[in-house]
């Protein structure tokens, strides 16, 4: 454990891991996105977003971007905004896996009073229209509500015959227990965006200012600290 602290020093690589950028990487330090910072949405997930926002009546709906937080009992994300992205007519979705955790989700001011509410393994939150815009935190990280140590939805065994195109795929027993063993006291959260509307491109100075947030080790958040945004790990 840290001197003077009652939390202990992660013991491996996987342990430090916060946060991964997918698509049009997001710049932490200018909090924009850009053109030259790009690589190929993974297609798998891009399919699982286009599904979900189309059941939800956006369709068309293009993953561009991504952010998944890796967030463990003792992180936490700060009071932000995500409207970094040029095209905020088109939804943002957030994905859950493993641990629960407590949502708070405010208003268009930052010191409007939020609503607070859990977000447990395999839950969907789709943020548009008014709320896409609305200050949110992660305060929180708790075990699951069910007791065990991973949701009930991520011990069952797949099913044999999968179809075809599925996003789901069997893994190796291997592979299987590293994920299971790291979830047991982790959370997985993606947020997918689209950055860009259809035929948009990005200004010469790359974009807009946002507040998109890594999770944080603490329940403070400064966000004018340029070591911190650096290191989100370290936040």
């Amino acid at each position: 454990r840290r001197k003077g602290s009652s939390k202990r020093e992660p013991r491996s690589l996987l342990e430090k891991l916060r946060w991964v950028t997918l698509g049009y990487h997001y710049n932490w330090d200018t909090k924009k996105y850009s053109a030259n910072h790009h690589t190929p949405f993974p297609s798998d997930l891009a399919f699982l977003s286009e599904q979900v926002a189309a059941a939800c009546g956006f369709r068309g709906f293009q993953a561009q971007a991504g952010i998944l937080n890796y967030y463990h009992f003792d992180s936490s994300l700060g009071i932000h905004v995500d409207e970094s992205e040029l095209d905020h007519s088109r939804p943002l979705l957030s994905f859950s896996f493993g641990q629960s955790s407590i949502f708070l989700l405010g208003g268009l001011k930052r010191e409007e009073a939020p609503t607070a509410m859990f977000m447990h393994s395999g839950d969907i939150m789709v943020m548009s229209g008014f709320s896409r815009l609305l200050h949110h935190a992660v305060p929180r990280v708790l075990p699951n509500p069910e007791g065990t140590a991973l949701p009930s939805c991520l011990d069952q065994a797949l099913s044999s015959d999968l179809p075809v195109g599925s996003v789901i795929e069997h893994s190796s027993d291997e592979d299987w227990q590293v994920c299971a063993k790291y979830l047991q006291s982790s959370r997985i959260n993606m947020t997918i965006r689209q950055v860009l509307a259809e035929g948009q491109k990005f200004p010469e100075e790359s974009g807009t200012n946002g507040k998109g947030q890594a999770p944080s080790e603490d329940s403070h958040h400064q966000e004018n600290s340029r070591a911190k945004r650096r290191k989100p790990n370290t936040d």
